[in-house]
């Protein structure tokens, strides 16, 4: 038998194995007794926590198609609390889109690996359709953790101007509930991020949360140690009574520091990245330029007369 294809039926059987093996893993997790217990609790008017941040979201509220799809998703609840409180940081606090995640984690892999089996047949493109598919299982978790990254930058670099309008507002008269609710509405077109989580603390303070309970809601969404050090700084003021609007003052001014020092490390960084760019593509274009016609003179010049 050749090898090519003694490889490719030993793919096919691996597959099935491990297809047959993970349909029984959750059918078997499916159909435990707690499942069981779980699934006639859920039937009632239960809310089902979004994992971070203390808010709920009703079962009613998902579109009945994405429910009916949402029990075919290989999760434990451990997982879907992870999953969740990453889409959460990531801009992405519905329940659906736990469901979409997932759905992208099982149907790219499968519409990959099939593009590449049909464009160059299952026994000469077989090994590629195992790369194209393990890399789109990779790509939803790859764009998830870049958007949590970007948007915690962004939140981290609104803060500064967030906590000038607090202080504005604060000294201004209003109260910190007013504050907030104000520097929401300004920073939604400059902070649309930042905006949003500020929306949310308002929201949760008008629901009966406490205002420190809210922000550090809060911190546990973003991620952000800017935020934490914030909550810490809220907490402190809460606790001894000193004045909200001078602690507001000085910790804007200790994060408008640190977002210089974050522009300038990075403007440090500017030269060594370039090195990079420079020496790969730069130099060896500039070199052929230069001293391409020297090279021909000379070939031209003793070798072509002594052949």
């Amino acid at each position: 038998m050749p090898l090519p294809l003694l490889l490719a039926i030993t793919g096919v059987f691996v597959m099935s194995a491990v297809l047959v093996g993970s349909a029984a893993s959750w059918w078997l997790a499916r159909n435990a007794p707690e499942q069981r217990r779980i699934r006639s609790l859920a039937r009632g008017p239960l809310a089902v926590q979004a994992g971070v941040g203390g808010a709920t979201l009703t079962q009613d509220r998902l579109d009945p198609t994405l429910a009916k799809l949402s029990r075919f998703m290989p999760k434990s609840p451990k997982d879907m609390s992870r999953l969740r409180r990453k889409l959460t940081r990531a801009g992405y606090p519905g329940a659906e889109a736990a469901i979409y995640f997932s759905l992208a984690q099982l149907g790219l892999p499968v519409v990959f690996g099939g593009v590449v089996l049909l464009w160059l047949g299952p026994i000469s493109g077989w090994m590629l359709a195992l790369f194209c598919a393990a890399l789109g299982y990779i790509l939803p978790g790859f764009y998830i953790s870049r958007r949590v990254t970007v948007r915690q930058k962004l939140i981290q670099n609104g803060l500064p101007d967030a906590l000038d309008l607090l202080t504005v507002c604060v000294e201004a008269g209003s109260g910190l509930d007013q504050a907030i609710a104000r520097a929401s509405e300004e920073l939604q077109l400059v902070h649309r991020d930042l905006a949003i989580e500020l929306r949310m603390i308002v929201t949760e303070t008008r629901a009966g949360k406490s205002r420190l309970e809210a922000f550090r809601n809060f911190a546990q969404r973003s991620g952000v140690d800017d935020v934490r050090s914030l909550v810490a700084m809220l907490t402190q003021t809460d606790r001894f009574g000193t004045s909200i609007g001078q602690a507001l003052r000085t910790h804007a001014d200790t994060m408008r520091t640190k977002r210089r020092q974050r522009a300038e490390e990075r403007a440090g960084k500017v030269g060594v990245k370039l090195v990079f760019p420079l020496a790969l593509c730069l130099f060896p274009a500039l070199y052929i330029v230069c001293f391409g016609p020297v090279v021909v003179r000379i070939y031209h010049a003793f070798f072509e007369g002594a052949v």
